[in-house]
């Protein structure tokens, strides 16, 4: 059970700290919540206590395995040219796993992509929604703000020195 004050990560929605936990009474049936505020587009969340851990609520990366996720930005892209909807569908998958290295990888592949040619706009929504959920952790693992996550993100990824 998480408390007031942990900073979780929410598959398809990002990283925020748990700002309150509150009863809510939902086609007369009462439960718990976690009220958790997403910095990245200032979204908040209410995910249920008893079924928080099957809808994949976790807590944020240590700093210490930021390491991992730094080596995935910076390690040489999957087949990216692969047919739109393939890659689309897979990307998918990745993200929905709530799974940060996979996070990582998508947003790795498809900005080297975008270095290439220029983005489907199912592919450039792709992009955004995966980056917002990597920035979202490693504001709150690193505790910068959002621009200085986002800049260390691109600079693993195009091998630039910091």
């Amino acid at each position: 059970m998480y408390k007031i004050g942990d900073k979780v990560s929410y598959p398809m929605h990002g990283a925020g700290t748990i700002t309150a936990i509150e009863q809510k009474t939902i086609l007369n049936e009462a439960k718990d919540y976690y009220i958790i505020k997403v910095p990245v587009g200032d979204m908040i969340i209410s995910v249920p206590v008893d079924s928080a851990e099957k809808l994949g609520l976790r807590p944020i990366i240590d700093r210490k395995d930021l390491d991992d996720i730094l080596n995935t930005l910076k390690a040489e892209g999957e087949d990216i040219n692969k047919n739109w909807n393939h890659r689309h569908r897979d990307n998918f998958e990745k993200m929905k796993t709530g799974e940060i290295t996979d996070l990582a990888e998508v947003v790795r592949d498809l900005k080297i992509l975008s270095k290439e040619r220029t983005l489907s706009g199912g592919d450039r929504k792709m992009l955004n929604g995966a980056m917002d959920l990597l920035v979202s952790e490693m504001m709150l693992a690193y505790d910068v703000d959002q621009e200085m996550a986002t800049n260390k993100i691109n600079k693993y990824i195009f091998m630039e020195e910091e």
